[in-house]
């Protein structure tokens, strides 16, 4: 068997082995609205497009859609979050059961508002619809004192204690916090069992975590530096991060030139975007980055195997408009188109 035909086989293994794992989310929690309009005239009043309303859909997005990634893969996930009493809130743990994610982790919190982002998109009935804006609801971030963070804490606990894996996504709005992640371990971790980390904010803050998946934007700014396409401040970048946060793994993820994967004591791999680099929307293209390369982890797979199966998910779901998902079949179908491609080439 040539190493292509097992690489193949290996990556298939695991995705097969997705439906025997638990996974516990630590997540902020966000609604994804998205408002459809055809375009009807242009406004008199200014200079703009007056949409006539056609449709509206709500979807779980943030550290929630990083939730919906892992149970499309077939993952048993448990939740832990916030959510406000509003209507986004009520809608998003009606996605979830619709799906059969356990909600008892999420809290419903009195007067907190549910994050949502929602998108004006406008077109025509013969035309693709194009984002005209975006409208941004978000709490107040939950006070460190809160008594609900010392329940979220109690139940992350006693959840990962049952999973395979603890995924961390960090939004900024409170609920998944490195104070949050280090009481989540101090009554000790196994070495064996991983935890990942996607924080858009303060990634230098965690310490705890195991493995990170950052794009390149956030690693610009967490280190103040320029990466631009200079591959030697690429790999400094990604070295500094490991020494800094004490990880094990780390993917840096760059758009259309696809993503590096760091393992302590590799060299770094450099994996080529997945598919068309003409994506149709990056939406919620990170949340399924993570979530892949978490069950990957989590069935034992190396740093580079769990990066080559997060490379193959993120190039499905950036061809998928809005935010989405991608299932282990897609997944499966992604391997086998991979493995003829590469074949020719040798």
């Amino acid at each position: 068997m040539n190493k292509r035909r097992s690489d193949i086989d290996r990556w298939k293994r695991i995705v097969r082995a997705f439906p025997s794992l638990t996974v516990t989310a630590l997540a902020d929690l966000v609604a994804d609205e998205f408002v459809f309009g055809e375009i009807a005239r242009v406004s008199r009043e200014a200079p703009v497009l007056i949409l006539k309303h056609r449709e509206r859909t709500l979807v779980p997005g943030g550290g929630a859609n990083a939730v919906m990634n892992l149970r499309s893969l077939g993952v048993k996930v448990l939740p832990v979050g916030v959510v406000g009493d509003d209507e986004p809130g009520e809608l998003l743990l009606t996605k979830f059961r619709e799906t059969k994610i356990s909600t008892r982790g999420i809290t419903k919190l009195k007067g907190h508002v549910t994050t949502t982002k929602t998108r004006i998109l406008g077109g025509t009935s013969h035309s693709s619809r194009q984002q005209v804006v975006r409208v941004d609801r978000e709490p107040v971030p939950i006070a460190p004192g809160h008594s609900v963070l010392t329940k979220i804490a109690k139940t992350a606990r006693e959840y990962a204690a049952k999973s395979q894996a603890l995924l961390v996504s960090d939004y900024g709005y409170g609920a998944a916090t490195p104070q949050l992640l280090a009481r989540i371990k101090s009554n000790g971790w196994p070495s064996t069992k991983p935890i990942t980390l996607d924080s858009r904010y303060r990634m230098l803050e965690y310490t705890s975590a195991s493995a990170a998946t950052p794009n390149e934007a956030e690693v610009e700014e967490a280190l103040q530096i320029k990466i631009g396409a200079d591959d030697r401040r690429l790999f400094s970048a990604g070295e500094q991060l490991m020494a800094r946060m004490g990880l094990e793994s780390l993917v840096i993820t760059r758009g259309r030139d696809g993503m590096v994967a760091f393992a302590k004591g590799a060299k770094p791999l450099i994996i080529p975007i997945f598919g068309s680099d003409q994506v149709a929307d990056v939406t919620g293209a990170g949340d399924t980055v993570i979530a892949t390369f978490t069950a990957a982890l989590a069935t034992g797979a190396t740093t580079a195997d769990a990066a080559r199966l997060a490379n193959f998910a993120g190039g499905i779901v950036v061809m998928k408009r809005g935010t989405g998902t991608v299932s282990s079949a897609e997944l499966l179908s992604a391997i086998n188109q991979f493995a003829p491609t590469n074949d020719r080439e040798r």
